[in-house]
């Protein structure tokens, strides 16, 4: 780390010894060492309480059934965890009702009726091997806030469905309007909904999403029940909302969903489709695809399949039917709290969703498993008198698998109340499908991920950090050995959306942490993401849950707890500069005059490395004012908020932060207002966003130096 707070054990030992607590002075991010020694003890005791037997029984418990969201046994689950939680020890348990716009399947129809007759079966085979592959209960394919109707129409392969593959078939002389397109996920990935907006809007009556076995299926290794990818008969089911424009309830863009709420009428409300979608496993998309007719596919548009794909247009014909119950339900958000012993006013969030497709083994059970074992250890520090400092909030939402719903209600509600407390947000969605972590940070926070990881034990008997490196070395080409990967690369700080700290970040203006632990996971969304699947190939031993846990608990201990915030604010000066270069990268920017905001980071960025020194004396000196802190802890946690212009992104102006969005594939986009205006090349819209930028860091600059300051004379005392 640049910063002289990343510091290393007094006895030169790392954080990753498991030496009894109080044999070595530790040194963690934002304690003094008194403090960082008893900080290291309470964590010890932490870390001994999740345990796997207890998170394969939370597990069965959640995946025993289907429980989309609006179902009886996903509300069913809400008052479970609830009743749990009051158990456990935690506070202030409270169930929160929104009546939302939500989405559930009555019936759909798929028969090819030209040149041959074919009727898909829209259901997965079951296997004698796992029992809940032949609960009665599971739904057949279904696409969540697909619009209801009817159409025979021509089908045309498009690819991926982003649109310049349509410019393809144009330059083939195919019109996709009025007909239905056949589509592919992930090649390369996109959102669903963006592929659906896509196909809206070139005019197609209808798309078709089906897993093309050379992304997750045989091209990729043993399927299921033998190994971990999709079958024949695998259905990627999902929702297709527009929540890339609004998130949450469609129909209260910018305000919770709570009783006597505005709606406003469902034709203005900009996240719900007005096409027809229906998702395919690749048994039932074959025959379409045999039968399509027309000109052959270019090569780099070729899947798995022992066929010649085509791009089709007037030979294969197809009806298709759907009826849809998209109406208003009820959603409920779980919450509870161990109040702080000190800041009961400061917060640190917590959450994980509990609605899933199916079962939701991997997505997002296992997230909820290490979440209930989370609350325990932390319930059971409380009966024990061992509280944080500050108020930790925990949330399981509902409804993110139908357009980030639940978290979206719940902090729209307490916009106000979370800008004031909050100190950051801290998401689960999935916690394992594998052993590589995988973890993102906003940058002021991404040291502390880095530091945190040295801590914890991965179950290859190697410390999470070594671990981390080893899994991001063979991810990314770039970097050739572990040994010698910079730490300031570890942790990804691009983040784009698709989960529930979006609500957090992009407008809140929390800074927020994302963890998961992945692996080969070739079932997601599908019936066969159960038990068995993970028992078998996702964590077998539960071990890598349990670190969740424990890596969870450890964030929001130090969070908890910190005596200064551990925010480093010189590496988020370094990442803002990246964003600008990346952005600028191989583009004619003659037009748009960067160097005011160039400038402006170098400035951000020297104020950041003044405070982050001035921090780690202060914390040196063993012994800092509470006033002072107090001051020092609230500056540094506006120093996000601040990042956020009321405005938003042009085009989409619910997403209000500056420096993090997502483009409509949930992509990460960096500087998204400028960034999108540079990409099309509107240069006046571009200059609005530079000044936008500049502004901010000029904002958060003079804020970094009054902090500064402020600590500083704190310990010259007075003259």
């Amino acid at each position: 780390m640049r910063s002289t707070r990343a510091r290393i054990t007094v006895c030169l030992l790392s954080f990753t010894c498991l030496i009894p607590a109080g044999q070595c002075q530790q040194s963690i991010q934002g304690f003094t060492p008194a403090h960082a020694t008893s900080q290291a003890a309470q964590e010890q005791k932490f870390k001994a309480i999740p345990s796997p037997d207890e998170e394969k029984r939370q597990h069965r418990i959640f995946t025993a059934e289907p429980h989309i969201a609006g179902s009886a046994r996903n509300n069913e689950l809400a008052r479970y965890i609830a009743d749990e939680w009051r158990k456990q020890g935690l506070e202030d348990v409270v169930i929160r009702q929104y009546d939302v716009y939500s989405t559930a399947p009555k019936s759909s129809l798929l028969e090819m009726v030209a040149p041959v007759r074919y009727r898909a079966s829209l259901r997965e085979a079951p296997y004698d091997v796992d029992p809940d592959s032949k609960n009665p209960g599971v739904s057949s394919a279904w696409t969540g806030m697909s619009v209801s109707g009817e159409v025979t129409a021509p089908v045309v392969y498009a690819h991926s469905g982003n649109p310049e593959d349509y410019d393809l078939l144009r330059k083939q002389g195919i019109n996709v309007r009025g007909k239905i397109v056949l589509v592919r996920y992930s090649n390369p990935y996109s959102y669903r909904g963006f592929k659906a907006l896509t196909a809206q809007r070139e005019g197609a009556a209808a798309i078709l999403i089906y897993s093309d076995p050379a992304e997750d299926g045989y091209k990729k290794g043993e399927v299921f029940p033998e190994g971990p990818w999709g079958p024949e008969s695998h259905i990627q089911r999902g929702a297709i909302t527009y929540d890339f424009m609004v998130p949450g309830d469609p129909l209260t863009p910018g305000w919770a969903s709570v009783t006597g709420a505005k709606r406003i009428p469902v034709a203005d409300a900009v996240s719900i489709p007005k096409i027809m979608a229906l998702p395919l496993s690749w048994h039932d998309a074959k025959p379409l695809l045999e039968n399509m007719g027309g000109p052959a596919a270019p090569e780099n548009w070729k899947g798995g399949l022992p066929i010649t794909y085509r791009l089709g247009g007037e030979q294969a014909r197809v009806h298709l039917k759907i009826e849809m119950d998209n109406s208003i339900q009820p959603y409920y958000v779980v919450e509870g709290r161990i109040r702080g012993s000190e800041l009961p006013d400061e917060w640190v969030v917590m959450g994980n969703h509990r609605d899933a497709w199916v079962f939701g083994e991997v997505d997002p059970s296992s997230g909820t498993a290490s979440m209930m074992e989370l609350t325990r250890g932390l319930g059971q520090l409380a009966k024990q008198g061992v509280r944080p400092r500050r108020t930790l909030v925990v949330c399981s939402w509902d409804g993110e698998e139908v357009g980030l719903t639940g978290s979206t209600e719940w902090g729209e509600q307490f916009a106000d109340e979370l800008r004031k407390k909050a100190v950051a947000y801290i998401n689960v969605d999935s916690s394992t499908s594998g052993p590589n972590f995988d973890g993102s940070a906003v940058a002021s926070l991404a040291p502390m991920l880095v530091e945190a990881s040295r801590s914890l034990q991965d179950p290859s008997g190697k410390s999470l950090y070594e671990a981390w490196k080893e899994s991001t070395v063979r991810k990314r080409k770039d970097e050739k050995d572990a040994a010698a990967m910079a730490d300031s690369n570890l942790t990804d700080t691009r983040i784009g959306s698709g989960s529930d700290h979006t609500v957090f970040l992009n407008y809140v203006g929390m800074p927020v942490f994302g963890l998961s632990f992945d692996g080969d996971y070739g079932v997601y969304h599908s019936m066969y993401d159960d038990f068995y699947w993970m028992n078998h190939f996702g964590d077998p031993g539960y071990r890598y849950h349990t670190l969740m846990s424990q890596l969870w608990g450890v964030l929001a201990l130090r969070l908890g707890n910190a005596d200064l915030l551990p925010f480093d604010f010189a590496s988020y000066g370094s990442n803002v500069r990246q964003f600008v270069l990346d952005m600028s990268k191989g583009k004619d920017m003659s037009q748009l005059d960067l160097k005011s905001v160039m400038d402006g980071i170098d400035q951000f960025e020297a104020a950041g490395k003044k405070l982050d020194d001035s921090v780690a004396a202060a914390l040196a000196s063993a012994a800092v004012d509470s006033n002072v802190a107090n001051t020092i802890n609230h500056g540094m946690m506006q120093v996000e908020r601040n990042w956020l212009n009321p405005d938003g992104i042009p085009g989409r102006p619910w997403f209000k932060h500056i420096l993090y969005g997502a483009r409509y594939t949930y992509a990460h986009l960096e500087l998204p207002g400028l960034t999108e205006a540079v990409e099309k090349e509107d240069w006046v819209t571009a200059r609005q966003q530079a000044a936008v930028l500049q502004r901010a860091l000029e904002t958060n600059t003079k804020l970094l130096e009054q902090l500064d300051s402020a600590l500083r004379s704190s310990k010259q005392g007075p003259q």
